[in-house]
């Protein structure tokens, strides 16, 4: 009698389908399958959304995952999460886990380890679980002040309805229009006398060279100048000016005696009195002076 029978092959079939549906099962929930690893447990107060094979997180990297899931009957009502960690994962003392989410709501685990290097969790410790706060709760912190500036935000409103409806605003900005249009206009106009000046620029600087040249020439001949010779030539004037006034304030020479002899001047007057008798004397009898005769002088 063969053992292998037909019924035998159809058992063994479906065991074998059965092992690896388990492990296909296990592998898909992203529980190790074919190497051990080390538990670690955590206690939280909630753990909504968190499930077995939950990933586990250290510093952005995978690490492990949720083995199970169990809640602890004692007064304190804790739920205890078996985590999986990768044999090379080392915990410090200190660490501790945090329940997070991303924004599709997945709920993961993130180890938050400590700075001490030397002393360690021992596998099969408790790390001390705590839940981060989200994106939502955060949200939901802020609605209380969103609330206190709803109706601000009312009255800041209703201000700019306000103002965007007056004509005076439309008034303004058709006038800053304006003067965008002029600034334009303004901007062309400076560039086309930036560029004039390019193209004049050439010929205002040789304009320019040729008068520092004609400075620089003007400055040797004032420096060729000899400013002794010429402050000696200004003194000798200077002092001939002051020896003629000198003369001329004193009894000599005809200026001198002409500027202050009174009895000259009483003369000079006297002189001048008597030319002027005898001219008027003389248009008034110019007979006594002049005889005129057609057939001559006339004896007596």
């Amino acid at each position: 009698m063969k053992f292998f029978t037909k019924e035998v092959k159809i058992a063994l079939i479906a065991l074998v389908g059965i092992v690896v549906l388990f492990y296909g099962l296990q592998f898909l929930k992203g529980l190790n399958v074919f190497s051990s690893d080390s538990s670690y447990y955590v206690a939280f107060d909630d753990v909504s959304g968190l499930s077995s094979s939950s990933p586990v997180y250290a510093n952005g990297y995978r690490v492990g995952v949720v083995k199970s899931l169990s809640y602890d009957y004692n007064p304190q009502g804790k739920i205890i999460a078996e985590l999986g960690l990768d044999n090379n994962m080392r915990v410090p003392q200190g660490s501790h886990a945090e329940l997070a989410s991303d924004l599709l709501g997945n709920i993961k685990i993130n180890l938050v380890l400590s700075d001490d290097p030397i002393h360690m969790l021992s596998k099969g410790d408790t790390i001390s679980g705590m839940t981060e706060q989200g994106l939502m709760n955060k949200v939901g912190d802020m609605v209380p002040a969103i609330e206190r500036m709803l109706p601000k935000l009312d009255s800041i409103m209703a201000s700019l309805n306000t103002l965007l409806a007056d004509p005076a605003l439309r008034n303004t900005l058709h006038n800053v229009e304006g003067m965008t249009g002029n600034l334009n206009a303004t901007s062309a106009e400076l560039k086309t006398l930036s560029a004039s000046l390019n193209r004049e620029m050439p010929a205002m600087m040789q304009k320019t060279n040729g008068v520092l040249d004609n400075t620089q020439q003007l400055t040797g001949n004032l420096a060729a100048i000899d400013i002794a010779e010429m402050t000696e030539k200004v003194n000798k004037t200077l002092a001939n000016v002051e020896q003629m006034t000198q003369r001329l304030n004193s009894n000599e020479g005809t200026l001198g005696l002409l500027m202050r002899d009174a009895t000259l001047y009483h003369n000079l007057s006297s002189t001048a009195a008597s030319a002027d008798s005898l001219l008027i004397d003389l248009k008034e009898h110019p007979k006594r002076y002049v005889h005129f005769s057609i057939f001559g002088r006339k004896d007596n």
